[in-house]
């Protein structure tokens, strides 16, 4: 065996993690544990993002989320197991404790398997799942003081707080992608963006890598980005080209149609052991963990590609 293949075998027997967003810095050092411990790509992703989802200080994923227009919170999870190629999701439910354990449970199931609404909260419940109110007084307050004029909806992007909670793991030659999220802050009642819908807010696929977008999602929608940034990947990119010829790529099309569009992050995991981001944003802060290296921060720009974070830029990182 060649050098090579050597070292792509032992990156094949190691572990990865990669999430969006200085909040999930503490989710990765969990997630990385599990995959230490042996646990599956699926038991990291749902135990990375769950540590988001119980903390009220972030905005945009569970509890503590910020509510749409009429002051409810409404969730969007999904994860996908990029080896059997199954997947579960749920899109705008109320009062679920830990949408992405639904997803998980979810994602047993060959059909049946992405639910919505009512129907989406009624198996949470007769499968036992915790419920509770998942409106902060914080979150609540930041509603009641938010005038809502249709014309200005537009200008708050999800960016304004914090995103997407996405997280993509490798365990040896398995990989996995999985998100959840509140959506966007005052969002018309039973809006959806690209979170839950497999190939826009999350793909995976082991043969060829796993990958999640963060943003706004109508527009991540158009692109099928997560599926896009996997088919470059198949095609032999590195996780990195493939979210970067992705983005600038729908970015291009999307302006040759006069179509503006928002913010857009995106970040990969490759089969091949390669990581990567790439963002629409002057800055965008991911954590990356592997089984050589702690977790840390590393910060993408639209014009100045993926770096790791230095504490002096660090510090100056204030979006989230």
């Amino acid at each position: 065996m060649n050098r090579a293949r050597v070292l792509l075998y032992d990156s094949l027997m190691s572990y990865a993690v990669i999430s969006t967003w200085k909040m999930s810095l503490n989710g990765a050092l969990i997630a990385g544990g599990v995959l230490k411990n042996g646990g599956t790509t699926l038991e990291a992703i749902k135990a990375g993002i769950n540590d988001v989802e119980n903390n009220p200080d972030y905005l945009s994923v569970g509890y503590g989320g910020l509510p749409n227009r009429e002051g409810e919170v409404e969730l969007d999870a999904a994860i996908m197991d990029g080896s059997s190629g199954l997947f579960g999701g749920l899109m705008g439910v109320k009062g679920i404790a830990n949408p992405i354990d639904v997803a998980v449970a979810l994602s047993k199931k060959r059909l049946n398997c992405l639910l919505c609404g009512a129907g989406a909260e009624k198996y949470a419940r007769l499968k036992g799942f915790e419920f509770k109110n998942m409106l902060t007084e914080k979150a609540k307050k930041q509603w009641e003081e938010q005038e809502v004029k249709d014309n200005e909806l537009l200008s708050l992007a999800s960016y304004n707080g914090h995103d997407t909670v996405c997280f993509a793991a490798r365990q040896e030659n398995s990989l996995a992608a999985g998100v959840s999220t509140s959506g966007i802050f005052l969002k018309t009642p039973g809006r959806v963006g690209d979170s839950p819908i497999v190939g826009g807010g999350l793909f995976s696929d082991s043969d060829a890598g796993a990958a999640a977008a963060t943003g706004d999602g109508e527009d991540i929608l158009r692109g099928c980005l997560s599926h896009e940034i996997v088919r470059q990947m198949e095609g032999g990119r590195t996780a990195r080209e493939a979210c970067e010829t992705a983005l600038f790529n729908h970015l291009k099309k999307m302006d040759r149609k006069n179509l503006k569009v928002g913010p857009i992050s995106l970040i990969a995991l490759g089969a091949d052991g390669s990581f990567g981001a790439a963002t629409s944003l002057d800055e965008f802060a991911f954590i990356y963990t592997d089984s050589d290296n702690p977790p840390e921060v590393w910060i993408a720009g639209a014009k100045t590609g993926m770096e790791k974070a230095a504490a002096e830029r660090l510090n100056q990182y204030a979006r989230d």
